[in-house]
């Protein structure tokens, strides 16, 4: 079974410039997200999806695979997720003739994430023969 970490990493960000170099215990965010799909146990391929070159040197250099930069109509604002990811399925299967079994998602902004959570979601995911898994964290808003 083919799955595939797709990690989306773009330059621009309405809130945050350069939001995915932003430190985070004195590595950038996308360092721990990276590290994170490395150390899985289920995820055979891990690609990341940016248009900015400083992104991907930075994803080659740790490893990763990052093939094509992200045209510009699918990297601002109004993006959607289904659109980073069918692009990127697409370029996959059209030059590499890959396409995954399974595709976990997986944003830089959530470096709290580790391979151990990858791997229970995978590990669910296959277990109950789903069609999708979404993870969600409650928060709580009164933190003064």
């Amino acid at each position: 079974m083919k799955i595939l970490a797709l990690i989306p990493a773009r330059k621009g960000s309405k809130g945050i410039k350069n939001k995915n170099f932003k430190t985070f215990n004195s590595k950038p965010l996308i360092f721990w997200t990276i590290k994170a799909a490395k150390e899985s146990k289920y995820l055979d391929k891990i690609v990341v999806s940016t248009d900015s070159k400083k992104i991907k040197n930075y994803s080659l250099k740790q490893g990763v695979d990052c093939p094509f930069l992200r045209p510009r109509n699918i990297s601002n604002d109004k993006s959607t997720a289904k659109d980073v990811i069918s692009h990127a399925l697409n370029y996959l299967n059209k030059n590499y003739n890959y396409y995954p079994d399974v595709l976990v998602y997986l944003q830089p902004t959530s470096p709290l994430r580790e391979a151990h959570d990858i791997d229970e979601s995978c590990k669910l995911f296959l277990k109950k023969n789903a069609d999708l898994l979404y993870s969600i964290g409650k928060v709580d808003h009164n933190q003064n």
